[in-house]
């Protein structure tokens, strides 16, 4: 009999879940093996289409559904509840590894409780860290879509400032990055290109400034180092074919930034030059950067071992080579390919819960010092691919033993896709769709760093429809649905 136990229950953890339900068997589970997913949240939430709810074209409820169901139709133990600790060890009582948790729902809320594990998926995913920036965030004075909750007080923050354009006043809307080592800026870039449309329906863009305020260095960097796509033998950077973007529609950029403080309609921030700067603003939605959720770890004998299994960013180490050196050293081979703790051939650490070895980007620092560069992203697809990765390895383990390789997943060999997508519908809207292959540039393999025949970058309708394609099926398959399994990562 084996348990399993997954913590977080976002892209790469329920991935996890369901592959573990189908693979081992639901007449197993609770017989023969046992899969725990512990979470905070009750509802899952399919975070790219927040970006819909932030503008007001989507409600909370159709990107969000309650857990519990599922895991019941598919034989899962749910706890509502955060991790605190793990042991990898076990204790005194039993070396079997265990997590102590906290329960925030069920009715328990603060009980504590220990798990015993033999495998332990960590895809507990970001601390959105809105105050590594003061007055940054919905209890400062910006917004936010990370979750659904924040995308639909942005939507309502929005509406009033277009109901204020609409009644003559002048407004200056600012999206971006509130912090120099902020990542996702594809979502940043998806948010100022949803709310320059929103604008142009609601017929006040002429009286809008809209500003995008980001740490990368230049335009269609992304926090994977930008890309190079070919077209009919033509080579085209993602900066130029970004930057024709934002000149069509008439949003001006502010790069290499790093968010010091936001008060109460001001933004202060500093520049790659050194320079300091404040920017007024009537609407803002920034993101935060991220960081690790505060778990720790503890010994056999009950010491602590939490800065030997995480990263000082609380991101948990896994097979990959951090070693520090110059950028110009970096390499493909130096990412995690099957996201196993060093020294525990049961531990895993998927999506944005594992420490990156490095930056993506080249990094950047200001004139004063201040990093300002974009943090890898490692959301999406990737976060999916990671997960199914890690319920494959245990299966293989608990049916042929724990000298069963490990299952590999390297982003530096894995392709993934972003769809940034403006307007809702089947005849309104666009979508600038990018693919790139590898996540992480292999300058050994490709001159460009990537496969030209998979990098690629399209603007149209088409991209649109392949985002609301997604957007049904992902959720779908989310929900566990009849051949959920079918939809690709």
């Amino acid at each position: 009999m084996a348990d399993v136990v997954i913590l977080g229950a976002g892209i790469s953890g329920h991935t996890a879940a369901l592959h573990l339900s189908r693979l081992l068997g639901k007449k197993d589970l609770g017989r023969k093996h046992t899969v725990t997913v512990v979470s905070p949240n009750s509802l899952w939430n399919w975070i790219p289409s927040n970006i819909w709810v932030g503008v007001g074209k989507l409600d909370k409820k159709h990107v969000v559904f309650p857990l519990q169901p599922v895991y019941r139709r598919k034989g899962i133990d749910f706890r509502q509840a955060k991790a605190v600790a793990i042991r990898p060890e076990g204790d005194a009582a039993d070396p079997r590894g265990a997590v102590d948790i906290e329960y925030t729902g069920q009715g328990k809320v603060g009980a504590p409780e220990r798990l015993r594990y033999d495998y332990l998926i960590n895809a507990t995913g970001p601390q959105l860290r809105f105050e590594a920036t003061p007055g940054l965030g919905p209890n400062g004075h910006t917004v936010s879509v990370c979750t659904a909750d924040h995308a639909l007080e942005a939507a309502a923050s929005l509406r009033r400032c277009i109901t204020r354009l609409q009644a003559g006043e002048e407004q200056t809307l600012v999206v971006g990055m509130g912090h120099g080592t902020c990542t996702c800026e594809g979502a940043a870039f998806e948010y100022v290109f949803n709310v320059d449309h929103e604008l142009r329906e609601a017929g006040v863009r002429d009286k809008a400034r809209l500003v995008y305020l980001t740490n990368e260095a230049h335009l269609g960097d992304f926090g994977v180092d930008g890309m190079t796509f070919e077209d009919q033998g033509f080579q085209n950077s993602s900066e130029l074919w970004t930057a024709s973007l934002f000149r069509e529609r008439g949003v001006v950029a502010i790069l290499g930034a790093h968010v010091e403080e936001v008060d109460e309609g001001l933004i202060r921030y500093e520049t790659l030059d050194g320079e300091k700067h404040s920017l007024a603003f009537d609407f803002a939605m920034l993101l935060p950067p991220f960081g690790g959720v505060p778990l720790r770890a503890f010994g056999r004998d009950g010491d602590d071992m939490t800065a030997q299994i995480f990263a000082p960013s609380g991101f948990m180490k896994v097979d990959a080579d951090y070693t520090v050196k110059p950028y110009e050293q970096w390499r493909a081979e130096d990412w995690p390919r099957t996201y196993l703790a060093p020294g525990y051939d049961n531990v895993f650490a998927v999506g944005i819960a594992f420490a990156p070895p490095h930056q993506i980007s080249r990094p950047h620092k200001s004139a004063n010092g201040t990093v300002i560069t974009p943090s890898p992203p490692r959301t999406g697809m990737p976060s999916g691919v990671m997960g199914k990765t890690a319920a494959m390895t245990i299966v293989d383990r608990i049916n042929n033993g724990m000298s069963a390789p490990a299952h590999e997943a390297s982003m530096a060999a894995m392709g993934a896709a972003c769809v940034a997508s403006s307007g809702h519908g089947l005849r309104r809207g666009s979508a600038a769709s990018m693919t790139m292959m590898p996540v992480v540039p292999d300058y050994v393999r490709y001159p460009t760093g990537r496969d030209l025949k998979n990098t690629r970058g399209e603007i149209g309708l088409s991209g649109h429809w392949v985002k609301l394609m997604l957007h049904y099926l992902f959720i779908y398959k989310a929900k566990g649905r009849l051949g959920w399994q079918l939809i690709p990562e």
